[in-house]
């Protein structure tokens, strides 16, 4: 597939990994981009001496092109920036703040820029901003989230209608007939989270890639929108989350509840009880953690049949 997002990145396929917190280590992010897409490490679990060392091995596992997720609500943001600039990575993707902060910096070192959102409004900041491509993100995707709450089959036509660079798609996409209709709604390329958080490769606990492949159709929901909106699997914590709303608690209490490290302890530890499992609605879609070489070959045959099956019916 030749897109303008294959263009932009150099790469095979317009698949992107999507840049997840506690699973996209350097494996995960070489194995992609050695498999034709696009890799991405995910800054946001990492301290920047860990993130440079996962820069510097990344690069030795692939030749292909590969980037970095960056979080601006993080701590550590101007030493994250300055670490990829250092190790001259060339493709960074920002979410979770201000398009404007970082773009004009990074594309005077050479980076090209891709920015997250979740409304029509935010990409044409984004495309005021510079940025080189927007991922629009739909109300499906797992971990943090938009408030607003529009599913991706809304979201990409509409943004599509405001934007004139490359568009990618996320949130509800793991299967190629996904893919296949994220392009009919005018999408460049396709960002992939929970499909490749259940690989071999993924740094995620083996505990939580298990509960990943049970989840069923309404195993999970967004919550804490007062804090930072985040779809997760129903388990303990969730409930406990839940009993907070039902008992009126306020958003300080909700931030006591939360505490620290509850991502780190549920995706990457395995503490199922009391951890965060950031996941997507498409979780109901995977049954299996295979290699990320195997999920790209069942990527794009699914697609070659979905689009097979359509053009029959037309």
């Amino acid at each position: 597939m030749d897109t303008n997002i294959t263009k932009l990145f150099s790469i095979q396929h317009p698949i992107i990994q999507g840049g997840m917190i506690w699973n996209s280590g350097w494996r995960l992010a070489s194995a992609v981009s050695n498999a034709g897409g696009l890799g991405l490490i995910g800054a946001g679990s990492m301290y920047p001496d860990v993130l440079r060392t996962h820069i510097q091995q990344c690069q030795q596992a692939t030749s292909q092109p590969f980037g970095v997720n960056v979080p601006m609500l993080y701590p550590d943001l101007e030493e994250i920036m300055q670490i990829i600039v250092e190790e001259k990575v060339k493709i960074v993707f920002t979410s979770a703040g201000n398009p404007k902060t970082w773009t004009e910096i990074l594309k005077k070192e050479g980076i090209k820029v891709a920015h997250v959102v979740s409304s029509t409004k935010f990409a044409q900041k984004c495309e005021e901003a510079g940025v080189d491509a927007v991922v629009a993100e739909g109300f499906e995707a797992g971990g943090h989230n938009g408030r607003d709450e529009t599913t991706t089959l809304c979201l990409i036509p509409h943004v599509k209608q405001h934007l004139s660079i490359p568009l990618i798609a996320a949130g509800g996409i793991a299967t190629g007939a996904q893919m296949l209709a994220a392009f009919a709604l005018g999408a460049d390329g396709v960002q992939l989270g929970s499909r490749f958080a259940a690989t071999q490769e993924s740094s995620a606990s083996a505990l939580f890639k298990d509960e990943i492949i049970k989840a069923q159709e309404g195993d999970t929901m967004l919550t804490l929108k007062e804090l930072a909106p985040v779809r997760l699997l129903k388990n303990d914590f969730f409930n406990e989350v839940q009993a907070a709303y039902q008992a009126g608690q306020t958003k300080e209490q909700l931030i006591e509840l939360l505490g620290r490290g509850r991502a780190k302890k549920g995706m990457f530890e395995g503490d199922l009880i009391h951890g965060e499992l950031e996941i997507g609605q498409v979780s109901a879609l995977i049954h299996s953690i295979p290699t990320v070489a195997e999920v790209f070959d069942e990527l794009l045959a699914d697609y070659e049949v979905a689009r097979q099956r359509l053009f029959n019916q037309l």
